[in-house]
């Protein structure tokens, strides 16, 4: 029996190749840069399996590129590059990477938090400039993290993990879910966290980290108004997705002081940034680094790797976005 044609959009740890190459054929952009719209639909033609990224758009010409497609599997959590229901009216499975990097995410997101409220940044800066003149009572002195308000926006997976690790720092936690019926019951019995609305969030955390998915009622959640609202004191912290933040508005409120800092991991226009970020010192920058660690990127490549594997057998992957078409 001829094996499955495969194609991965970029190379991803070997682990999960591996798993692949004992039933499929599998090609891969040998390039370690993101393929090119006109690349990406060359390639996958002929093929029955595609793993891609977050960049890589998975809509209705995707789908027509790849007319013998019998599964997409994800390299990410996240799926707003993928156009759900048109996969399910072509009845193409599609998958995700939920859970393997909880931790590893919720982690950055704490580095980040301490990283621009300690201001680790800039005096790293300072350090290696050899412009540092020796200890003074008034230096880099940033905001206070035990006993503060931590607001958790969005209390799935990975936001929960992030509130529990809080828990060493006896911080009282806020958090809002999408659901009006729904509380996180983990994070009240563990913390005694409560659930407010968004403004409440606003108004009263210190610290707000932002899990939620992006989505129309999120993109540009945060902005000029939101900004407004928040304490001057306030950090951000993203490690979800950029466009839920309005950057150009959020410049604007760093540079004016409407908010103490904010630490991003994730952009609006990714690579790119906004103008005038890069220059202000209250704010640190990471490349989307949140699920970079050795098993969670190797865990995400086995999870890909056999979500598309059982999709090209005809079964359920385990982590389906769209398992009704199974029915």
């Amino acid at each position: 029996m001829a094996k499955s044609k495969v194609y991965v959009t970029r190379m991803i740890p070997e682990a999960g190749i591996e798993l692949l190459g004992e039933m499929c054929d599998v090609e891969i952009n040998p390039e370690d840069r993101p393929l090119a719209r006109a690349e990406l639909l060359e390639n996958v033609r002929g093929r029955q399996g595609v793993i891609g990224l977050l960049g890589d758009r998975i809509d209705s010409e995707f789908f027509d590129a790849a007319q013998e497609i019998k599964g997409y599997a994800n390299y990410a959590v996240g799926f707003d590059n993928i156009d759900v229901g048109e996969a399910t009216r072509r009845k193409v499975p599609v998958s995700n990477t939920p859970d393997v990097l909880t931790d590893a995410t919720a982690e950055m997101a704490w580095s980040l938090l301490f990283a621009v409220a300690r201001r680790v940044v800039e005096s790293d800066q300072v350090m290696r400039a050899g412009d540092w003149s020796g200890w003074g009572p008034l230096q880099f002195i940033g905001g206070d993290v035990t006993g503060k308000t931590l607001g958790i926006l969005g209390a799935g997976r990975i936001g929960t993990a992030m509130a529990l690790m809080s828990k060493g720092f006896k911080m009282k936690v806020l958090y809002t879910d999408s659901s009006p019926q729904k509380t996180n019951l983990v994070l009240e019995e563990e913390l005694g966290a409560r659930k407010v609305g968004l403004e409440e969030l606003f108004e009263e955390s210190d610290f707000i980290s932002i899990h939620v998915p992006l989505r129309p009622e999120t993109r540009h959640l945060f902005n000029a108004a939101s900004f407004k609202k928040m304490k001057k004191t306030a950090y951000l912290i993203n490690t979800a997705r950029g466009p839920v933040i309005n950057e150009a508005d959020l410049v604007e409120a760093l540079r004016d002081k409407e908010i103490a800092g904010a630490a991003l991991d994730v952009y609006e226009f990714e690579p790119r940034m906004a103008e005038g970020l890069s220059i202000l010192d209250n704010v640190v920058t990471a490349a989307h680094t949140g699920s970079a660690t050795e098993s969670a990127r190797k865990n995400m490549a086995i999870l890909a790797a056999q979500n598309l594997l059982a999709m090209l057998s005809g079964k359920r992957p385990p982590t389906c976005l769209n398992p009704e078409i199974y029915e």
